[in-house]
């Protein structure tokens, strides 16, 4: 099954900066063949479920692994049976009513 999600992982205990924290995740979604799309508070991933599911649980071991004692996720994701649909799909069916005024 197809998921579409919204990844947000704070890491606590490491400081204010958690930016080093977030680029480790990066290349383990993308290792996985997961469709990413990086935002200012958390990453767009878009994929098989399972896959999904798995590189989300690599990247809190690898931040773990980087010294963060705990991590709080926060993760809102979306199936449909209807139809196939992704990401560029949702975001080019708002930008088509903007433009329609």
């Amino acid at each position: 099954m197809n998921v579409i999600a919204d990844l947000c992982i704070v890491p606590i205990g490491v400081g204010v900066s958690v930016s080093p924290y977030i680029a480790a995740c990066q290349p383990i979604l993308a290792e996985a063949g997961l469709d990413i799309t990086l935002h200012a508070y958390g990453t767009n991933i878009e994929g098989d479920w399972d896959a999904v599911f798995t590189a989300i649980r690599h990247c809190h071991e690898a931040i773990h692994r980087m010294g963060a004692p705990r991590i709080t996720t926060t993760l809102k994701f979306g199936t449909r049976t209807d139809r196939e649909q992704h990401m560029a799909d949702k975001v080019d069916s708002v930008k088509a009513k903007l433009a329609q005024g």
